[in-house]
């Protein structure tokens, strides 16, 4: 992966990978449910479609941090989240100006649930579902990100970084 070091503090919100793409950050939030694994699933204040909490790098912060940051803004979650990501995923956006950068590279970071708070940044803003796997995979639309979903499984390590909001 052509991603900042997992523990490096990012220093600009926008970084230029060597691929060419530009870096950003995703919360995989689970949680077990009745024996069962459930994914958070968010819509895009945008177009309305399903999507994981996504975000840039934030200065001062390292990625994992950041895509902590982007569950609680865009959906008041709180968790436990693994240092390092699980994977990555490639996109387009076709809604640019012909002059910027439309390709980025998602470094996802997996969240343990924890707790969602009353009040956050991006309440009412969004619509928010706890679903399978296999519906969460269904309802993304990049094939990476599918396939990343269909074969996660969590990790339940001491390695996971209590949450500091």
């Amino acid at each position: 992966m052509n991603l900042l070091a997992p523990d490096s503090i990012a220093t600009q919100k926008k970084n230029l990978l060597p691929n060419g793409r530009l870096q950003q950050v995703a919360a995989l939030v689970w949680r077990v449910e009745n024996g069962e694994l459930q994914l958070l699933t968010i819509t895009s204040r945008g177009t309305g479609r399903w999507v994981l909490p996504k975000g840039w790098p934030q200065t001062g912060r390292t990625l994992a941090r950041t895509a902590m940051r982007e569950a609680f803004e865009e959906a008041g979650i709180r968790g436990v989240i693994d240092p390092l990501p699980v994977g990555t995923y490639d996109y387009e956006k076709y809604d640019m100006p012909p002059d910027a950068i439309s390709s980025f590279t998602v470094a996802v970071y997996a969240v343990a649930f924890t707790e969602q708070v009353d009040q956050w940044p991006e309440r009412g803003e969004r619509i928010l579902e706890w679903v399978s796997p296999l519906q969460a995979a269904e309802r993304v639309e990049e094939p990476e990100l599918k396939k990343l979903i269909l074969a996660f499984t969590p990790d339940t390590s001491p390695a996971m970084a209590k949450d500091e909001q």
